[in-house]
Parts: C-alpha cells; sequence; structure tokens
C-alpha cells in the first residue's frame, strides 16, 4: 500500500457498524479492518456484491458515515487530516477543496435553474457567475441535456436527466479526490460512454477517483485498481 505520506487518501484498519434501535439496540457490524489508498491519476473500484458495504465505505470518506475505528488519511491544503476524527467544520472545507462527490440522486433544490444546479461548486470555489455557467453549460451540452431544460428547476425532470445534472455538478470542480456512487445508474448507452470520457479526462488531470459501478461495461473501461470489499466485511451477527 502506498504510503499515507504520498497518497492522496488512505484509509487504515476502517471499522464500521450500525446500532438497530427496532432490535433493542442489536449491533450490526458490516465493515472491519478496510485498507487501501488511492492514486493521483488512476480509478480505484469498489467491487462486490450488494450490501458488501460498498456505498458505506464512499459515505464514510465523505463524512456522512462516522467510522468506529480505523483512518482515513487524506491530504487537505498541503498536510495530511483523519477525516474520523476531524471537526465538523473542517470536514466542509475538505469536501469544498478536496474532496468532491458524485452520489446515485440530484438533491432537488426548489426554483434553482439546472444550469445553476450544476454551476454552484464552482462559484462557492470562487469563480465568477458567469464563468461556472459558461462550464455548468459545456457540461450540460455533452451529457445531452436538452438546452430548453436549462433554466428549468431539474426537480422537474425525469431520474436519467437529474443524474446528468448531478454529474455535471459533480465534475464541474477540480478537486483532487473525486469519489462516484454509481454515476452512470439512470443513463442511456449514449451518456454512459460520456461518463466514462469525463472520468478518463479527470485521471489525465491526475485526479484521485474511487466509484462504484454496477455497469460492467463501465467497469472494466475505467477501472485501474479494484477492491474487493468482501475481504473486509464483518459477520452479520450482533456484537
Amino acid at each position: 500500500m502506498t504510503s499515507p505520506e504520498n497518497a492522496p487518501l488512505t484509509v487504515i484498519d476502517l471499522t464500521k457498524g450500525f446500532t438497530m434501535h427496532l432490535r433493542g439496540g442489536m449491533r450490526l457490524p458490516v465493515l472491519s479492518g478496510v485498507r487501501f489508498a488511492l492514486q493521483a491519476g488512476a480509478c480505484s473500484v469498489l467491487g462486490g456484491p450488494s450490501g458488501a458495504g460498498k456505498s458505506t465505505i464512499l459515505r464514510m470518506l465523505y463524512g456522512n458515515y462516522g467510522a468506529d475505528d480505523g483512518q482515513i488519511l487524506v491530504r487537505h491544503r498541503g498536510g495530511l487530516v483523519d477525516l474520523v476524527r476531524a471537526a465538523p467544520r473542517l470536514v466542509l472545507e475538505i469536501r469544498a477543496d478536496t474532496i468532491g462527490y458524485v452520489s446515485q440522486f440530484l438533491r432537488a433544490v426548489p426554483r434553482v435553474a439546472a444550469l445553476d444546479v450544476a454551476a454552484e461548486p464552482l462559484v462557492l470555489r470562487g469563480a465568477s457567475q458567469a464563468e461556472a455557467r459558461e462550464r455548468a453549460a459545456e457540461l450540460l451540452s455533452r451529457l445531452n441535456l436538452p438546452e430548453p431544460l436549462w433554466d428549468l428547476p431539474p426537480a422537474t425532470f425525469s431520474g436519467g436527466e437529474q443524474q446528468r445534472v448531478n454529474i455535471a455538478r459533480g465534475f464541474i470542480t477540480d478537486h483532487p479526490v473525486l469519489l462516484l456512487d454509481e454515476p452512470t445508474a439512470s443513463l442511456d448507452a449514449a451518456n454512459r460512454e460520456v461518463v466514462v470520457s469525463l472520468i478518463r479526462e479527470k485521471k489525465k488531470a491526475d485526479v484521485a477517483i474511487l466509484g462504484i459501478f454496477h455497469d460492467a461495461d463501465v467497469r472494466a473501461e475505467v477501472a485501474d485498481v479494484t477492491i474487493d470489499v468482501t475481504r473486509f466485511g464483518s459477520e452479520r451477527t450482533a456484537a
């Protein structure tokens, strides 16, 4: 495993379980001893069957889930930060500057145009509104979202249309680490190929990517490393 000093993100002995409050507080172990490191310019893929814990790993790396133990070491502003023990304000700072995330679902924003939803992350990083909207328009065009929809709120869109806005929003910035949770799940073949091209461009820009792809063809096209999550599974019994 690449040393934490050189890797954009390193996971060491990460452990996670869930408390089943409706089952009398029973503890359900999910993951134990998760270890891997991401490489700049490479796409690592989390492999394993449904329920193995792939999405749980992504959510811990983004700070949506807290880990029970272990370390998530991320290179941030020239230093190493352990996300497991980072204060909430620092986690938000890392999301803004260092770790990007594309989920399976777009958080619909009422009355905000799709173009502005896609442009917002770039504006938050200091770009002008005009620059951000221009870049968002380029991405939405590449993703074949019809231009008449750009000025409409994506809450009214189909699932596939919403996902294209979501992808544009996730790929618009230059975060050095990018997490992808089934980005092509709702897309047709043509737009899946667009996403593959976007991933390749990120790799050429030395972005470290970690993704989940249930589409075997997409996975084969983008994966440089496959991480078998079943190696880290805990017994599904009460602790």
